[in-house]
């Protein structure tokens, strides 16, 4: 299922407890997964059925953002649970800080 993001979109996972909201995207059709299914834009629509399919290892961090290989699409983590953020099958990757000025 393919949604159509825009900034200020809310994404719940179908799966699990995380929650995001879209702070970038470039347009279009996506087929964004949290935890592996389908994201959700509705946390009414939550299946409790369902078993999250996404490496333990990448839970997602409230507070911190995630893009994918492009850096077309942002995601900023505002609830954190098991499911990590994806387009398709390909997770997306925690945004490095950038580094501040030097003041003399």
């Amino acid at each position: 299922m393919s949604l159509e993001l825009t900034p200020g979109t809310r994404l719940f996972g179908a799966a699990c407890t995380s929650e995001f909201v879209v702070v970038k995207a470039a347009g279009g059709a996506v087929d964004i997964r949290i935890g592996g299914h389908p994201a959700l834009t509705s946390a009414d629509d939550r299946d409790a059925t369902l078993s999250v399919t996404t490496d333990a290892e990448s839970k997602p961090l409230m507070g911190k953002r995630y893009i994918d290989a492009d850096e077309t699409i942002e995601l900023l983590c505002t609830k954190p649970g098991d499911g990590a953020p994806a387009i398709g099958d390909d997770v997306l990757v925690q945004k490095d800080a950038k580094a501040l000025p030097a003041s003399d």
